[in-house]
Order: C-alpha cells, then sequence, then structure tokens
C-alpha cells in the first residue's frame, strides 16, 4: 500500500524476497476459492488435532533406492518420503486421472560442494536445490546444504512437503496437465496443489511412513509454502525477463485447493483459473517505490480515513491513540490494536504497531513475508470489527467472528487496489507484496483473524483461508459463511 500526500510520495507495505537458498523448482533442470468449513476448529472438514509430524518410529523400510546417497538421515529421509508418496500416487493417480501412474525413473542426491554429481545432464556442483527432470523423469535434491537447511527451518515435513512438490511436477506431466509449453506459473501451481492432496493424505492417518497434525505441524507446513514465494518485483524486472512460480498467496491458495479437494482440484489450476485468483492485486513495484513505510500517526490515520470510505460507516469507530487499552466495558485487548464495541472506538498502541510492522529487516524476513502490511492488516481488522457491530445480529467473541474478521480484512484489502483519497489529502493504494505480508502474519501471529478479545482459531490454515475467501469474494459472502 502507499500512503501519499499532496507535496510528498510514502511508499508502504511490502513483501521480501524469498529464501533464494531454499527454493525448490522444477526444471529441465531446466480454481477456485476454496472456503473453509462451518466448524471454525476444524482444518478443511478435519478436527484441528496436536500431536506428532514426522516419520513414524515403526515406518517400513523404503520401497526406493536413492542413487548418489551418502547413506546419512537426510537421505533416508528423502527415501521414505518419495516412497511414501509414490504409495499415495499409486491409488490416486489411476482414480483421479485414469490409467496406471509411472514411478520417475531415478532418485538422486548429490552434494552440491562436490564436483563429483551429474543431475539432469548436468554437473551439481553448487546446485543448492531439489528438482524434478523433465527428460530423463528423475528426482533429486542437494542433501548437502539444501536439504539440512529445508528440515531445519521447516522440520521434516517441511522437506517431505518439497519433494511432494517435485513429485507433482512428474504428475502433472503424466496426466497431460502440462508439456515442454506450459508456462512455469501454472507448473509451479499445480506442483503446489499436488502436494497438499498428499500431505492430506498423510494428516488422515493413511500413511505408514508420516504423520501430521493439523495444528503446528500443518502451520509449519505452510510457512515453508511462503518461503518459496516469488520475491516483490519491480516493473524493470520484467524488461529482463522473469520466470514466475507465484506469490505466497498464490501458492498457499494453491496448496490449499489440494489439501481440501484433492489432486482432481489441481487440474483447474490453469492461466485463466490463476489470473481470476489475482483479480486486480497489484503483481509489480513501480521502480520509485520501496514498499516500506513506518507506522505513523499519518499512515494509521489515512488507513482509517480509508476504511470510512470504503465502507461508509453510519457510526465511523473513533481513533484513539493510547498505550492503555484497558477499561472497555465488554472486550480485553488485543495489542498492539484494539476495539472496544462499548464506546465504539479503535485504540491504537502506536510504538507496538510500528514494532510489528517494522521487522522486514530481520533474517527471518527471507522465510515469511516480514513488513509493514502485517501491521496494517491487524489494523484493518479492528475497524473490520467495527462493521460488524454495525451490522448486528452477529457475535463478536467467537472463533466465528475471528474466521469472519479475517474474511472481511482478505475484502478490505482487496478494495484497496483502486487509489482512496482521504479528506487529508492522502491516497491509500495496496500495492505489491502486501497481500503476502498479509498472509504471514495471519499464519505467525492470527492477529487479524482474531475476535474483539484477541483470539483466534489454532490453524493457520484455516484463518489464511478466510482471509482469502474475502480476498476473492466481498462482504455479504464473509457474513454468510461465517453467521
Amino acid at each position: 500500500m502507499t500512503v501519499r500526500r499532496a507535496r510528498a510520495t510514502l511508499t508502504a507495505l511490502t513483501a521480501l524476497a524469498a529464501l533464494v537458498t531454499v527454493a525448490g523448482c522444477s526444471t529441465a533442470l531446466p480454481g477456485r476459492p476454496v472456503s473453509v468449513f462451518a466448524d471454525p476448529f476444524t482444518v478443511a472438514g478435519m478436527p484441528a488435532t496436536d500431536g506428532p509430524s514426522g516419520l513414524r518410529s515403526d515406518a517400513p523400510a523404503p520401497t526406493r533406492v536413492i542413487t548418489g546417497s551418502d547413506g546419512g538421515e537426510v537421505d533416508d529421509l528423502g527415501a521414505q518420503a518419495i516412497s511414501d508418496i509414490e504409495e499415495f500416487w499409486h491409488t490416486d493417480y489411476p482414480e483421479t486421472f485414469g490409467g496406471q501412474f509411472l514411478p520417475a525413473a531415478e532418485v538422486i542426491s548429490w552434494d552440491a560442494a562436490s564436483f563429483d554429481g551429474e543431475f539432469c545432464g548436468d554437473t551439481t556442483f553448487a546446485l543448492v536445490n531439489a528438482a524434478y527432470c523433465y527428460p530423463d523423469r528423475t528426482i533429486g535434491w542437494d542433501r548437502g546444504s539444501m536439504m539440512p537447511g529445508l528440515r531445519q527451518a521447516f522440520g521434516d515435513m517441511g522437506m517431505v512437503m518439497v519433494l511432494a512438490h517435485e513429485y507433482g511436477h512428474a504428475v502433472s506431466r503424466q496426466a497431460g496437465l502440462t508439456d515442454e509449453d506450459s508456462e512455469t506459473l501454472v507448473a509451479e501451481q499445480q506442483a503446489d496443489c499436488f502436494s497438499g492432496a498428499y500431505l492430506r493424505w498423510v494428516a488422515e492417518d493413511d500413511s505408514a511412513r508420516f504423520t501430521l497434525n493439523t495444528g503446528d505441524g500443518l502451520n509449519t507446513v505452510l510457512a515453508g509454502v511462503i518461503a518459496f514465494r516469488d520475491p516483490v518485483l519491480h516493473e524493470e524486472d520484467f524488461d529482463v525477463g522473469v520466470n514466475e512460480h507465484g506469490s505466497a498467496f498464490e501458492r498457499v491458495s494453491a496448496f490449499q485447493f489440494g489439501f481440501t479437494d484433492g489432486p482432481s482440484a489441481c487440474a483447474a489450476i490453469d492461466p485463466a483459473e490463476i489470473a481470476q485468483r489475482r483479480g486486480e492485486l497489484p503483481l509489480l513495484l513501480s521502480d520509485t517505490q520501496t514498499g516500506e513505510l513506518p507506522v505513523t500517526r499519518q499512515s494509521v490515520q489515512a488507513v482509517a480515513d480509508a476504511m470510512a470510505i470504503l465502507f461508509a460507516p453510519r457510526e465511523p469507530p473513533a481513533l484513539r491513540f493510547t498505550d492503555d487499552q484497558g477499561g472497555c466495558a465488554d472486550a480485553r485487548p488485543s495489542r498492539p490494536v484494539s476495539f472496544c464495541p462499548a464506546t465504539n472506538s479503535v485504540l491504537v498502541d502506536l510504538a507496538g504497531l510500528h514494532e510489528l510492522g517494522g521487522q522486514a529487516h530481520l533474517p527471518e524476513a527471507e522465510l515469511l513475508a516480514t513488513g509493514d502490511n502485517v501491521a496494517y492488516s491487524v489494523l484493518v481488522s479492528r475497524f473490520m470489527l467495527a462493521l460488524q457491530r454495525e451490522h448486528g445480529g452477529v457475535a463478536l467473541d467467537t472463533a466465528g467472528a475471528a474466521l469472519r474478521t479475517a474474511c472481511l480484512t482478505g475484502v478490505a484489502t482487496a478494495k484497496m487496489t483502486a487509489e482512496l483519497h482521504t479528506p487529508d489529502g492522502d491516497t491509500v493504494v495496496l500495492t505489491a507484496g502486501d497481500v503476502d505480508e498479509a498472509v504471514s502474519g495471519l499464519l505467525t501471529n492470527g492477529l487479524a483473524a482474531s475476535d474483539v478479545n484477541g483470539d483466534s482459531v489454532p490453524s493457520g490454515f484455516s484463518r489464511i483461508d478466510a482471509f482469502r475467501l474475502g480476498v476473492l469474494g466481498d462482504t455479504d459472502r464473509c457474513f454468510a459463511r461465517f453467521p
């Protein structure tokens, strides 16, 4: 989002570059929106559960042999993952696409620090990646840097998710959904979708090798999906050519389609579906935009004015800057921004909100999209609670209210793609990267998907799903979906 005054331009709210050392992709080495289910404590129709995630202690021996393996833990886990993924597709491929599933011709491991390896007809030296090779129908990974780093950041199931993604490329090609002329953007998001379908099978306890709980376990997997997003691009980047994979919003959505509706949903991901899902969301920063604006009184007031313009409430909530957010008669504080229904006011701890949005410089920003809109999306969510208060007939302190708030925050986010001119002379508009920051915040702190007391549901999957419903829908749909 940019916030501009008549004589000065200030740019705000962007996502950051992806963690390039952990970005798996397919190489030669080279939709539709889905809502959460009625119960806010379920995840795509499954119970939200705690419990173990990872390799079972009694897992059967792998059925695949890894070429070039050093026999270490990483390759052993990779062999188990490939064996399990193939077991899933041996059943689900013929049920979904007809015909028999054809496994990868070979599975290969290498150390990117060594000159000895070869994959897809080229040396593996400095190939810090995991990939599917279309010409050879082989899958491989770097066991020296890529996989250990991935495993450290996102656990065993993060590594399994990446291999399920790479295998998704093989499935997509075999099913005739992609060919050598297909856009990378489509192929990548189909593979994200297929990895979601496989991990649903694991979460349903159908895997003999792995477990995945739908609480922290699935949240961590989603964090891994976010980490593989494209960096925020400037207009000039397209002058030199860009091979898009997709934003965090797009890639998480594709994963969720597969997790919720199974492999058949992945076939619906094509250029038209992706274009529909993108809608008017900005993809590029202009060459003069930095995408970051500190949270200030001016910017907070501008966002508050934008909400009044967009939703035209009969009684706009009062905006108060205060460190003391206690004393509300009918709600607990949800720092750093709270909504008090009794006084119809939004209370802003400016220092706390600034801290929430000012973390783009931190190392972890390479993993998740950290930045200003982590804060501004939380601010917007409190105005969405005021909107619900005025709507009437709905509770503000329930799990359903938390997801309704996430949904309405998505609606507000999409509405800000058009420039809004405030009475104070500011211009507010969404910019590239904002949505990814909101998605990251929904997963990590959940405040933009919380009720009037700051309470949310445990599933980041459900929080993001509700937000996407709003981005692709409208206020009526949010109130109907979360009555």
